[in-house]
C-alpha cells in the first residue's frame, strides 16, 4: 500500500466504520454505518472526505502513525495537518461515549455488501471484522476534496424526540404518559445492537403475542421486562416484542452519543413533524448526512 495507517496502541474497542449498507435489510444484513453519524460527517468534511467515508469510531484512546504521505487528520471534527511518519493521539472520549477520527482519502479497507463498516455481529466488513489492535496496518485512499471545519454540538441532555407507535395497543392505557413523563438512565448493557434504558416498566397487555416483523434503527422494542431498548445501527432486521415509538432519525446522534448513566426524556412529535425538523437541519449538517 501507497500510504496506510499504522495502528500503535488502543485503549478500548475502536471500529472501521462508514455511511453503512443501505438496502440489504430483506438479506437480514442490518444498514450498520456510524453510531453517531453526525461525528462521522463532521471528521470527514474537515478533511475533505465524503461524509459517509470510512474512518475510526473510537470508544477509548489510540495512538497512530501515519505511513506513506503527509495528510489531514481530524478528531472530532477538528483537522491537523500530519507529516510522513508523525504520530497521533487520540484521547479517551470524555462527554459522549464515542469520538471519530477521520484522514484525508478515507480508510480503503476492501468492501463487503457494499460498505466498508465493521459489523461485528456478522464479523465482516473493517478489518477482519473486528476491533483494531496493536500492530494494524489501514490502507488509505487518495485525497485532494474541498474541507469544510464546522464544530459539531450534540445537545447531550435534551428530550430526545419519538414517534409514538405503532404497537400501542399492546401496552397498557397509561403507557404514553410513562413514556414521555418519565426520565431513564442509559445501561452499561447498551452497544451498537441496541441502548438499553433503566427506568419505569412500560408492561404490556398481550405479553408474547405478537409475530416477528421487520425494525428499523430508533425503535423502541420492549421486552417482558418492561425495560425499553433503543434499537442501534447493527439491530436485527426483524424483531418480536412491541415497539412503543421510534426515535426519529434527527435525533440518532444525540441520543447514541450518551454515556452510560446519562438521563433520557422522551418527547412526542407527529410522522410530518419529524419530517419537517430532518428537512430543516442545518446546511452543512443536511449537505453531509443526505446521501
Amino acid at each position: 500500500m501507497d500510504a496506510w495507517l499504522e495502528v500503535l496502541e488502543v485503549g478500548g474497542p475502536v471500529l472501521v466504520q462508514d455511511g453503512g449498507r443501505a438496502g440489504l435489510m430483506h438479506h437480514g444484513v442490518p444498514p450498520g454505518g456510524a453510531l453517531v453519524p453526525e461525528g462521522l460527517a463532521s471528521g470527514n468534511r474537515a478533511v475533505g472526505n465524503a461524509w459517509g467515508a470510512a474512518a475510526l469510531e473510537c470508544y477509548g484512546r489510540l495512538e497512530l502513525r501515519l505511513h506513506g504521505r503527509s495528510a489531514w487528520v481530524a478528531v472530532d471534527g477538528r483537522a491537523e495537518r500530519v507529516e510522513d511518519g508523525g504520530r497521533v493521539s487520540v484521547p479517551a472520549p470524555r462527554e459522549a461515549v464515542v469520538r471519530y477520527v477521520a484522514v484525508e482519502g478515507g480508510l480503503a479497507v476492501p468492501e463487503v455488501l457494499g460498505g466498508r463498516g465493521t459489523l461485528l455481529v456478522a464479523r465482516l466488513g473493517g478489518l477482519e471484522g473486528r476491533p483494531l489492535k496493536r500492530g494494524d496496518a489501514l490502507p488509505l485512499g487518495g485525497g485532494g476534496g474541498a474541507r469544510v471545519e464546522e464544530a459539531t454540538v450534540l445537545p447531550l441532555e435534551s428530550e430526545v424526540r419519538v414517534v409514538l407507535g405503532p404497537d400501542l395497543s399492546r401496552f397498557g392505557p397509561n403507557v404514553e404518559q410513562v413514556l414521555l413523563g418519565s426520565t431513564f438512565t442509559v445501561s452499561p448493557a447498551s452497544d451498537r445492537v441496541g441502548m438499553r434504558l433503566r427506568g419505569p416498566s412500560l408492561p404490556q397487555v398481550d405479553e408474547g403475542s405478537g409475530v416477528s416483523g421487520p425494525m428499523v434503527r430508533g425503535a423502541i422494542e420492549v421486552p417482558a421486562s418492561g425495560e425499553p431498548i433503543v434499537l442501534g445501527p447493527d439491530h436485527p432486521t426483524t424483531g418480536g416484542y412491541p415497539v412503543v415509538a421510534v426515535v426519529i432519525r434527527a435525533d440518532w446522534g444525540r441520543l447514541a452519543a450518551r454515556r452510560p448513566g446519562t438521563p433520557v426524556k422522551f418527547q412526542a412529535v407527529s410522522v410530518d413533524e419529524a419530517r419537517e425538523i430532518w428537512r430543516r437541519q442545518s446546511p452543512a449538517y443536511s449537505a453531509a448526512l443526505n446521501p
